[in-house]
């Protein structure tokens, strides 16, 4: 039988036992969770008896997520289930592999085990069947990421994924999660967020892949055994940090040698798992699933003193000049011919179209938190949260360079962190309002983005006010791991229990909204497209194009360009805001207590 070898593995001493393995560099370990002899979901399905697959489709890159109705048998009970497995390549057998992989036409098929917007709304389909039909949901991870190409931003892959995860926030049957290999950033998360998260022994769970990872912080790929180290990607540091609730163990040595053995520690946690689950009582499983997710995430809390050292009010508006009609064009534009242009820009026009030149598509500005809140609110009408203006993110990683770039954007932006919650009044109307400032490192989503949005939603619920939440970011923050992608389904299940109380979720959709941003709060509710913005869906436009080697089509990922896709059903100036959301609450039949 032909087999695949790591490097450590072939050299002398290495033994396959835990000390073996415990001496290898982080990045050793990164490899050997998606080594590509180890157990993938379809053999996982031994595990199961009456298996029988559904919604089996030939779109592209369907088969990197296959659902199967199923039973598991435990102490003389039939616990009936819905497998949702990530399957990330067509075998694990090394050789049938090789086999397979010289078909190109297999190579396209299994799409370098990334899965695509079909593949995600399988995902949600089959929940649906499981709540339909009373089944546990059991999702199985195992993935390098959602796929990074025009195509699946075409097929609306950040909605797609958000609504993965808002499906398995109001589930009503009981959910659990098993990593059993390589779990990496939104194309993991997006099935994670359950009422359990299990991972294999000697798998990994990350936010961004170490490569991505050193090419970021050290502008090169040749430093990832040291990002991974830093970054706390194995299935034991997710242990330590809160986001994994138990470790199943491959007890005989990792599970691409010991596949047995591993199958059968698989069946044994599992069966326990679902077992607890089935028994407890169905009506108490909202509940439970609050109180996992509040738990979810860390910060640290500061003084009123110290946030009086740096709080002040940050505008990037650009006010009409005060002596003439034009303002100075930036200095890099240049036209379709790729002449330089020059010439100022009437402020009304550059007004009208949000501060973008029309000539390149140049951004001039990017509004901060506190742009947005006096747009939208009443004037004077904002007030802070108590409960969530003292939360500063932690650096639990210790994080390089972390802990003075959040000193550093304090200060530049007058904000403890990039998200800001609080009350105020639109015509007189009580709403609660999270507002984020893009230059607070890139508004990444973070773990006190994560607990701000939980408290602001908690207290809309609590007063019966309307939710707003002005959604700008790059994505999750790497600085904290995949701790921070973990703080995703926290605000998911959180702007769920908004909805379910009757009330009014509203997004704004602003320049950026990419990665855990788009697929998280972006995702959800009464949505505002701003006009006029762009970079907004998954995966930025640069990481496509270094992906697929191709440019992205003319206005890619614009608010135009996604309108032209079916994606867009408002679309607001910011100007516009306040009497575009006004008109939202007004039409909306909730009560308001007074």
């Amino acid at each position: 039988m032909k087999h695949f070898f790591l490097p450590f593995e072939k050299t002398k001493g290495f033994s396959y036992s835990t000390d073996s393995i415990e001496r290898l560099s982080e990045y050793e370990k990164y490899q050997l969770s998606f080594h590509p002899e180890r157990p993938k979901y379809l053999d996982y399905l031994t595990v199961f008896d009456n298996v029988e697959e559904c919604l089996s489709n030939d779109l592209h890159g369907s088969c990197l997520i296959q659902t199967h109705r199923a039973e598991l048998r435990r102490n003389g009970k039939v616990w009936p289930v819905m497998l949702i497995g990530q399957q990330s390549g067509p075998t694990s057998d090394f050789g049938e592999l090789t086999r397979i992989m010289q078909d190109q036409s297999e190579v396209r098929k299994w799409n370098h085990g990334m899965p695509t917007p079909a593949a995600y709304a399988k995902a949600v389909d089959a929940i649906a069947i499981a709540e339909r039909e009373g089944r546990t949901v059991i999702t199985v991870i195992d993935t390098a990421g959602a796929d990074p190409t025009e195509e699946s931003e075409t097929g609306g892959i950040a909605w797609k994924i958000g609504r993965c995860m808002q499906a398995l926030a109001e589930a009503t049957v009981p959910t659990i999660s098993v990593i059993i290999n390589r779990g990496c950033s939104g194309g993991a998360i997006a099935l994670t967020g359950c009422d359990a998260v299990l991972a294999m022994e000697y798998s990994t769970y990350l936010v961004i892949s170490p490569e991505a990872c050193s090419s970021i912080l050290f502008r090169t790929r040749d430093k990832a055994n040291l990002a991974a180290e830093i970054s706390q990607i194995t299935s034991k540091e997710g242990m330590k940090n809160g986001i994994v609730d138990e470790l199943i163990p491959e007890p005989a040595g990792p599970a691409h040698r010991f596949k047995n053995e591993a199958l059968e520690s698989f069946r044994e946690v599992m069966g326990r798992w679902i077992e607890a689950f089935g028994k407890a009582p169905a009506e108490s499983l909202q509940q439970r699933r609050i109180e996992r997710w509040q738990k979810i995430g860390q910060w640290e809390t500061t003084t009123e003193e110290h946030i009086r050292t740096y709080e002040k009010k940050v505008s990037f508006f650009i006010d009409k000049p005060k002596k003439n009609l034009f303002i100075s064009r930036h200095k890099r534009c240049r036209n379709d011919d790729k002449r330089h242009v020059v010439d100022p820009v009437l402020y009304s026009k550059l007004l009208a179209d949000n501060f973008v030149c029309a000539t390149c598509g140049h951004r001039y500005v990017r509004l901060s938190a506190r742009d947005y809140i006096e747009l939208i609110l009443d004037e004077n009408s904002f007030t802070e949260h108590q409960e969530t203006r003292y939360i500063v993110d932690r650096d639990i990683l210790n994080f390089p360079e972390y802990a003075d770039k959040l000193h550093e954007d304090r200060v530049k932006n007058g904000m403890t962190t990039a998200l800001i919650t609080g009350d105020g009044a639109i015509d007189g109307k009580d709403v609660v309002l999270c507002a984020t400032s893009f230059g607070f490192l890139g508004g990444s989503f973070c773990m006190s983005t994560g607990e701000k949005v939980w408290r602001a939603a908690k207290i809309a619920i609590e007063n019966r006010r309307p939710l707003i939440i002005q959604a700008a970011g790059g994505g999750a923050r790497m600085h904290e791991g995949c701790s921070s992608m973990v703080s995703i389904p926290k605000i998911h299940l959180a702007l769920s229990l908004v909805e379910q109380a009757g009330l009014p979720v509203i997004t704004i959709v602003t320049d950026p909204t990419l990665g855990g941003v788009a697929i998280g709060f972006g995702s959800r509710g009464i949505r505002i497209f701003e006009h006029n913005a762009s970079n907004i869906g998954f995966s930025g436009k640069r990481v496509i194009e270094q992906y697929t080697g191709k440019k992205t089509s003319k206005d890619f990922q614009t608010t135009g360009w996604l309108q032209s896709k079916g994606f867009v059903d408002m679309v607001a100036h910011p100007l516009e805001l306040k009497d575009r959301i006004a008109g939202i609450i007004d039409n909306h039949s909730f009560r308001q207590d007074t």
